[in-house]
């Protein structure tokens, strides 16, 4: 994952706080404080950031009308940004080579990707699928940070 190393670097030092700015159909943009994380892509293969996003959130409903997004991580006076497209898998966002089994291992994945654990699995699994949680894949098309301060 050598072109989101940069922002892989600061995920453990803020728990995995991002701001994930999207579009609104207006132009304007929103933005929002997210848990996220760097992983392989469940089905392509290659890089990607990934996010767990509530059911029936604006993030959600702007990506679906422009899936283009920015998400920053930082720590200190350390980022980095990664700008892509972003795809949505989850239960109003079925892909057909993500069943429900699939999505929940993914759900599980982006969160222990973005430095979250859990003591009760089952019970993380039951809350995702009652807010019907999506997955958020967002492919690197650009990655920049600013100069190292060490």
């Amino acid at each position: 994952m050598t072109e989101l190393d940069a922002f892989a670097e600061l995920i453990p030092l803020d728990h995995g706080l991002c701001v994930l700015s999207t579009s609104r159909r207006d132009g304007r943009i929103q933005s929002s404080v997210v848990n996220a994380g760097a992983l392989e892509h469940p089905l392509q293969g290659g890089p990607v950031v990934g996010l767990v996003a509530i059911g029936g959130s604006r993030k959600l409903h702007h990506l679906r009308a422009d899936p283009r997004a920015t998400i920053v991580a930082r720590a200190g006076w350390q980022w980095a940004t990664v700008e892509g497209d972003a795809e949505i898998i989850g239960p109003d966002d079925p892909h057909p080579g993500v069943g429900p089994e699939a999505l929940r291992l993914l759900l599980r994945d982006i969160f222990t990707a973005a430095g979250g654990t859990h003591d009760d699995w089952e019970a993380y699994d039951r809350v995702m699928a009652e807010q019907r949680r999506a997955a958020v894949l967002i492919t690197p098309s650009r990655v920049y940070t600013n100069p190292s301060t060490s």
